[in-house]
């Protein structure tokens, strides 16, 4: 680090360590107020895990990330950093999901063998969810009950289920204490129906199944997302390479905003030997002092950071982790006409058209995203890419007589904290015990599931707290309900 003098005196001094999207917003929130922030990236680019990169000559993104209009602290994010406009939202939710010919209704999601399907020939499965423009739960109505891929049986016991939902407690704390599929089965849920709706939501959201997590945490998805305002599931994703959309324009407005930005700067503790009410951030390049430190990292690697007993009785490093898996598959052809879709019954559960984004100026390139890929993130890429493209052979039709033209796999094995029942005793709220240190992440208390929204969220929470720990009382940062 050439100089770690902070902006000029007066006003506190906040140093921010990790520039994922909870250290971006945190650093954004406290320049904001008036703060002299130092924001230290151990990474060659800020971002987090949205990230792009170049290969086969065209740019891709580690994994695909959407997000709802439900988003709000996401969104007015983007709009801090200009890139509001590099995002589609859609008009209204519509999503088609398929299923391959020859699926059997309550397929395990996640694409075990169970759901390989034969009859490559044969014509796939197809189903659309998509709301109407009336008041919730109304507005899902007619498109649940015209959910082919569930039975008449079970589609009938789906309205009791959705209503009984939506009027749980979010603040009860015994949501944490049962699994989400252990509380559908009290509403007399079937396989066909938890397989093909309630997974189909709750794996990319909660990053975990409906028997693994935690019912508080499934319930907020679909309290927020679908059964509070009939527009709040609307889908939304970036049009551009989320490196620029997120790094690259969160790099510029934080130096616009006066912070300095330090990258490949890895921090190795955070002190509080020296003057009281004063910290020390310690790197291989140096030290940095401060009058608050908020830690944005992830939740296996935020303790060591810490002063002892500065989280007091939560341990986010107990908190597990669960992967993700991306196969970007290279067509010749265009395969798919919509912009997204989903899969029932195969490994390909959300598929992903990013041709104009990536600048492939030939065929159509798939990104297919698989959550809660414990089966799958040790697989070999050649392995998993067959795979990959035989589900999407058997669910786009036109991508039977397509030539391949590459496959590549990106891995996150730490992807998000396991949301799964009893994980929120270990969920830290943003003040930590030790005065002016703070922590984001969006493992954090936020009341959100592992999400970009949980994490823009918990950084302007973080300063928040680290903005009055320091004296300040003016210009704090808030959010919207």
């Amino acid at each position: 680090m050439s100089d770690l003098r902070l902006g000029s005196p007066g006003s506190p001094e906040v140093v921010v360590v990790g520039g994922g999207l909870a250290g971006m917003a945190a650093a954004l929130a406290c320049a904001d107020a008036g703060a002299r922030v130092t924001l230290l990236e151990k990474r060659a680019h800020l971002g987090g895990l949205t990230w792009s990169f170049t290969h086969d000559g065209i740019s891709m993104d580690n994994g695909q990330h959407v997000f709802l209009r439900c988003c709000t602290a996401y969104l007015d994010f983007l709009d801090r950093i200009g890139s509001a406009g590099d995002v589609e939202l859609q008009d209204r939710l519509d999503v088609t999901v398929v299923a391959p010919p020859g699926w059997s209704r309550g397929t395990d999601r996640t694409g075990s063998a169970a759901g390989q399907a034969d009859g490559a020939e044969a014509a796939p499965i197809s189903a659309v969810l998509r709301r109407d423009r009336v008041r919730p739960p109304l507005h899902l109505a007619r498109s649940l009950l015209s959910y082919s891929h569930v039975p008449w049986s079970e589609r009938a016991r789906m309205g009791p289920a959705v209503l009984a939902l939506s009027r749980l407690d979010l603040d009860d704390p015994a949501l944490d204490e049962v699994t989400f599929e252990e509380w559908l089965l009290r509403y007399h849920q079937g396989p066909s129906a938890i397989a093909a709706l309630w997974d189909l939501i709750c794996l990319p959201t909660v990053n975990l199944p409906a028997r693994e997590a935690s019912l508080a945490m499934a319930a907020k998805v679909f309290q927020t997302g679908l059964l509070t305002d009939s527009a709040a599931g609307d889908i939304g994703w970036s049009r551009v390479p989320l490196g620029l959309l997120h790094g690259e324009r969160g790099a510029a407005a934080l130096r616009k905003a006066g912070a300095q930005v330090h990258l490949s700067e890895a921090v190795a503790g955070v002190r509080t030997d020296g003057p009281p009410g004063r910290f020390t951030v310690s790197t291989a390049n140096g030290e940095v002092g401060a009058d608050a430190v908020i830690v944005a990292l992830p939740h296996y690697s935020t303790e060591e950071l810490l002063p002892a007993g500065a989280l007091g009785d939560h341990r986010p490093s107990l908190l597990g982790s669960s992967p993700i898996v991306n196969v970007h598959v290279r067509f010749d052809r265009r395969v798919m006409d919509k912009p997204l879709a989903a899969s029932l019954g195969t490994a390909a559960q959300w598929v992903f058209d990013r041709t104009a984004s990536s600048g492939a100026e030939r065929g159509q390139y798939l990104a297919v995203s698989i959550s809660a890929a414990q089966d799958h993130i040790g697989a070999r890429p050649a392995e998993l890419g067959e795979q990959v493209v035989a589900a999407l052979r058997r669910l786009f039709p036109r991508a039977r007589r397509a030539e391949v033209l590459s496959t590549f796999v990106t891995r996150e094995h730490h992807a998000t904290y396991r949301a799964a029942k009893g994980s929120a005793v270990h969920r830290a709220p943003a003040r930590t015990r030790v005065p002016g240190l703070a922590v984001a992440g969006a493992w954090t208390s936020t009341g959100w599931p592992p999400t970009m929204e949980g994490a823009v969220r918990s950084g302007v929470a973080a300063a928040r707290a680290a903005l009055v720990a320091a004296g300040q009382r003016r210009a704090l940062p808030a959010l919207k309900p």
